[in-house]
Order: C-alpha cells, then structure tokens, then sequence
C-alpha cells in the first residue's frame, strides 16, 4: 500500500482523488501550478450530465451514469463537513430542434433513461422566457447543475481539515523523478518531491508534463468561452440547449450561456468575438436577456482528448505514475467516478466499474 501520493494538479479531478485516497493511505501531497481549481474546474458551466450524451461511447455513459448518481450524496457530505454548499440544482434539460432527436431517444430507452419527447407547447409553458420559433423539444427530468466554483471551495475545505493532506499551490512541476524504471517523485520549481506514488491529473498541461517521460499523451488544451447575466431567481426554471448553446439557471438567478469551442493553444484571453456570439445565441435562446447586462465573460481550457474518453490507471513501463485526466468537456460530469475509479485501482481495491476502456496501455504513443 502506498504511503506517500502526489497528485499534480488541484482541479476538481485532482482535489475528489485526494479526497476519496486520503483514508487509504499515509500521505496526501496535491501540488497546482495556479491556484487550486482554477483553470476549467473553476471555468465550466458544471452540468451534470455530458451536453449530448447519446453522441458518446458506452466508456463515457459509463462514468456519466455513476457520477450523476452519486453527486447529490457527495455534495451533502461535504456541506456537512465544510459549511459550503456545492449547490447541486436538479432543474432538468430541454434540448430544442435537434438533428439527430431519434437516436436521442433510441438511446434514452436503451439506456433507460427518463429522457423523452414533449410537445413543444409543453416547453414553452414550462420555460415561458423561451425565445419564439421553436418547433422540437425532448427533455430530461432529474439532471441537475452543481455550481462549480463552490465545489472547489467545499472540496479546498474538506481536504485542509484533514491532517494527512497537504495542498501545494503555486508550485511549478517540470517533469518527473524515476529511479530503476519506477517514478519516484516530482520535481518542482523548489526541489524533488518524492512519493511511493505520483497521480498526474493536469488537466490541459497533462500531455506536456508525460512529453518529459517521452510518452505521446493525445490531450491538447480545447478553449471555452462562457458569459454571465443576472436575472431574477425564478427567471429559468430549466436549463435549456439549441444550436449547440446552453443556459444553465443557478439557484440565485444567475445564468451562463456557453460555449466557444475554439483550439487556440494555451492562449486564455477572452474575446470581443466570442462575446458578441455568445450574446446574440443567449438572446435568440432567451430573448429577455436583452435587457440583462453581462455580468461576467471568462475562457478556460477543456483537457481535449480522442471521443473525449479519459486516461486512467497505471502508465505502463512507468511504475508508480498514475494518470486521471484527458476528460475533455466532461471532467466535472464525470469526476466522481473516476476518481473513484483511479483511487480503487491504485490501492488495489475492486473497481467501481470496468477500468478496461480508460487504461492507458495501448493508448500512449
């Protein structure tokens, strides 16, 4: 059993593995390039269920499942621990005039999942801020939001009230220590860390940081603009998707319509175009948001990875070096289980779920 674990990167997916391995073993280090969890853990809109889930694999449906069922627990225990409130928000989801509705709904029963047609009437009484012209709905009852940026303090919070964790921020990893074929430790902008064990959960930066083992890691930073408006409590009652756009309604009126998909490289900055398109598809979608200033207008970078499946477990011909990362537009959907997942296989414990088609054996170059 490990004693010592690092994990690099403090993002959502780095903070639930320290989380759910810190009763597992000696030693907990989550070492963060920035501040913890905020790069697209902070950034995202924080639905919790991928944005068109019959477009994935069953490797995705997988984890998606788990997590979504698993979250509410998982955000009443750290309210409990912490005081702060993840703000799990079940507002279901309607998808307007979609071009594939019929494979939609041919997953939804073979899924079993309460996802079904509705009378476009039904929508618009159900959502009467709906902008006009309209003619398709399906929606799903039970999937809810969390508010991401308090999931990151709950999680923060949960981890600095444990003894046996140490979270490291503003510390630069450049590659990693191996000795006799085994990764040793980390090494960072103020020495070597050493561990029994090293998770790599970077995120975007994942794919640099393997580059240092000379091992090809197809994750690449994906750009993703994203704008806030304020409107009143009860203003979007559902969250609501079209034309490859998104609301998303928080408990206090606040709403995000996203997002860009942009390959940018690490490049961040938000842009004036990206403003304006994402404001015209808020107002077609919304039209009294018109009336609502934008309150916020931020980028972040989603950890692009092949059909969005993620990389987790052992890194062959590296013992010691685990990865959890590569989740690309569903880190935060899918973190539960995954963590899980990666905790299990790293402690030797049964896997929640198959780990077969995330292992990254045969899929480095």
């Amino acid at each position: 059993m490990s004693k010592r674990v690092v994990i690099v990167g403090g993002g959502v997916i780095g903070l639930l593995t320290a989380y759910n391995l810190a009763a597992s073993v000696e030693q907990v280090v989550v070492c963060d390039q920035g501040e913890m969890g905020r790069e697209s853990s902070w950034a995202g809109g924080g639905i919790v269920s991928p944005l068109y889930p019959w477009r994935y694999s069953a490797a995705v449906t997988a984890l998606a499942h788990w997590s979504q069922d698993f979250y509410p627990q998982l955000a009443e225990r750290l309210f409990a621990s912490t005081g702060i409130d993840p703000q799990v928000h079940v507002t279901g989801l309607y998808w307007l005039d979609l071009d594939d509705q019929a494979d939609a709904l041919d997953w939804a029963k073979r899924q079993g999942r309460p996802l079904s047609e509705v009378d476009i009437r039904a929508a618009y009484q159900a959502v009467p801020a709906l902008g006009p012209g309209y003619a398709r709905a399906i929606h799903m009852g039970g999937v809810a939001n969390v508010r991401n940026p308090r999931l990151v303090k709950s999680l923060k919070a949960a981890l600095q009230a444990l003894p046996n964790v140490s979270l490291r921020e503003h510390c630069q990893i450049s590659g990693f220590a191996e000795s006799q074929g085994r990764v040793t430790g980390v090494l960072t902008d103020e020495g070597q860390l050493n561990a029994d064990d090293v998770v790599l959960s970077a995120g975007a930066w994942s794919g640099e940081l393997l580059r240092t083992l000379g091992l090809a890691l197809p994750v690449v930073p994906v750009k993703g603009q994203m704008i806030l408006f304020k409107c009143e409590p009860d203003f979007l009652p559902s969250m609501v998707l079209a034309k490859g756009r998104y609301a998303i309604a928080r408990r206090d009126g606040h709403i995000l319509v996203g997002s860009t998909l942009e390959h940018q490289g690490y490049d961040k900055t938000p842009t004036g175009a990206a403003l304006e398109s994402l404001r015209a598809s808020a107002i077609e979608l919304l039209p009294q948001l018109a009336q609502a200033p934008v309150v916020a207008h931020w980028a972040g970078l989603r950890p692009g990875s092949p059909e969005g499946v993620p990389y987790i477990g052992a890194v062959p011909g590296h013992a010691g070096l685990w990865l959890n990362c590569g989740h690309y537009r569903n880190g935060l959907v899918l973190a539960p289980a995954s963590c899980q997942l990666l905790v299990d296989l790293l402690t030797g414990a049964s896997p929640v779920i198959d780990p077969t088609p995330y292992a990254p054996e045969g899929r480095l170059g």
